[in-house]
């Protein structure tokens, strides 16, 4: 065991000592795959954010019911024990409009009421206001799809209309957004393998005559391959970490804006930088990243050196 960790602490020590000979260009190199990072590690950020804000936003759905204008009053207020029947045990409160009630809204909330007093005939039907209660989250407002469709089968029954719609556009769009920083990631991880599989093929050719020596020396190699390895990993874990320290700046001048925005709709949103455990797993996959370009460098190069 002692052994083992003897030769990793040698290789260790060469990847830094060769970074150390060419500190500029570790250092662009460094900037190069944080520029690669950043944009995903920035997209992780905002849905982390926005992801516990919409699963725990406090949803009250309200589903407004229109009966069909040719019904009479008592036909539409006759519906009331089959709006309860198909609530089932569903907590709501259920609240009849008759058109004469709309009409005196329409014309306090209007500034058509004087366009409105001419109508020789009021246009507007009756209607039921339900309100569900017992929705926590806008996961489970998506159960009202249900309600609804047993409520549109009722008879002198108009029209539906659910007001919770915008919950499932949310949801939607957050899935798009996902789906987007998916590909975003794979391919902007791609590029990274690139860059770190190219830096290590130039310091393979830089190295050709140690590695040479190395071998007539009898070195084995995995012993000539480790320091490589060390060198890939570190380039993608200083990336890393130059990536989630570039989009944890950049959240300050944009919770400024955000705070102004949100200020408007009385909330105090703002942005808040990863945890300490996403963090330690970006730069576990930024390193692995650049340990694959590492490998896949090594394989393809170093058998070449002759």
């Amino acid at each position: 065991m002692k052994s083992w960790f003897r030769q990793h602490r040698f290789a260790f020590d060469g990847a830094l000592a060769t970074l150390g000979r060419a500190p500029g260009s570790f250092f662009f190199n460094v900037i190069v795959v944080a520029i690669a990072l950043a944009l995903p590690f920035a997209g992780l950020t905002v849905l982390d954010n926005v992801r516990p804000l919409s699963q725990q936003l406090a949803v009250d759905p309200e589903i407004s019911l229109f009966v069909s204008p040719a019904a009479t009053r008592e036909a539409s207020r006759a519906l009331a024990p089959s709006l309860q029947k198909a609530l089932g045990s569903q907590r709501a409160q259920v609240t009849f409009v008759s058109r004469e009630d709309a009409l005196d809204k329409l014309k306090a909330k209007s500034a058509m009421a004087d366009v409105l007093g001419t109508l020789g005939e009021n246009p507007l039907p009756d209607s039921y206001v339900i309100k569900l209660d017992g929705y926590a989250s806008t996961k489970d407002a998506a159960g009202i799809d249900a309600i609804a469709a047993q409520l549109r089968a009722l008879p002198n029954v108009d029209a539906v209309h659910v007001d919770s719609a915008w919950v499932k556009r949310l949801a939607a769009l957050l899935n798009v957004l996902r789906l987007v920083l998916m590909l975003l990631a794979v391919t902007l991880g791609t590029v990274v393998i690139a860059v770190v599989f190219n830096t290590i093929r130039l310091q393979v050719l830089t190295q050709r005559d140690e590695i040479n020596v190395a071998k007539l020396l009898g070195a084995t190699d995995i012993f000539i391959h480790r320091p490589f390895y060390y060198t890939g990993a570190l380039l993608g874990l200083a990336a890393g970490a130059v990536a989630l320290g570039a989009v944890a700046l950049s959240l300050q001048p944009l919770n400024g804006a955000i705070g102004e925005f949100a200020r408007l709709y009385a909330s105090e949103f703002q942005l808040l930088p990863l945890g300490p455990l996403e963090s330690a797993g970006l730069l576990a996959i930024s390193a692995g990243l650049g340990l694959v370009g590492a490998m896949l460098s090594i394989q393809r190069h170093l058998a070449r050196v002759k």
